[in-house]
């Protein structure tokens, strides 16, 4: 109750909050695709004023300091390259981009856990070559059990992913919003039509 009394006294612009910067490395490719690589608004200004980015698109929405007024950047460019990591980490998120988010013994989507498909308890190791993406009542049933004792087949076999793999895999699921001015930079490698 107390943060809604608090809430009518914060002032925002319309809707600010809603303009987060495309981040572009010095090759004009996202710094990563899943999650895309985004700075809030506050940032970019800020990376903007430090001579840090070069900005590439806009939106109509401006924001005022005292002395400047600025209009917000919508897609921005490093000046510096970034080198991208050379082997993927191994992170419960990769783990799932790497399986699509798809559970490996079902094929269901939506949540996710992960699984040893040589349980831990008979000396598994948890690395990509041993982990899957898997659905709760796969993982439940397979439990402490190998594949074969559990009645169970894997989709694909475990292994781990190239970082460009994760990138192209990460394409396939867009964020909920994308601005018209992401576009160009989003997709500038896809295949045309025909």
């Amino acid at each position: 109750m107390q943060q809604a009394h608090i809430a009518n006294f914060v002032r925002q612009g319309p809707g600010l909050h809603h303009h987060p910067a495309l981040v572009l490395n010095a090759d004009y490719r996202p710094l990563s695709y899943l999650p895309l690589s985004l700075w809030p608004w506050q940032e970019a200004v800020k990376a903007v004023v430090l001579d840090r980015v070069d900005v590439i698109a806009q939106y109509d929405e401006y924001v005022h300091s005292p002395s400047t007024t600025f209009r917000l950047p919508s897609v921005v460019v490093l000046r510096d390259f970034v080198k991208p990591a050379r082997v993927a980490a191994f992170t419960r998120f990769n783990l799932f981009l790497r399986d699509e988010f798809t559970c490996q013994y079902c094929g269901a989507k939506g949540e996710m856990t992960f699984d040893h498909v040589i349980p831990r308890a008979r000396g598994g190791k948890t690395t990509w070559q041993n982990v899957v993406a898997a659905c709760g009542p796969c993982n439940l049933h397979k439990g402490s059990k190998t594949l074969s004792r559990a009645g169970m087949r894997l989709r694909r076999a475990p292994r781990q992913p190239e970082t460009e793999e994760l990138k192209n895999t990460g394409r396939k699921f867009p964020p909920n919003h994308l601005h018209v001015s992401w576009m160009d930079y989003l997709y500038w490698d896809a295949e045309l039509d025909a």
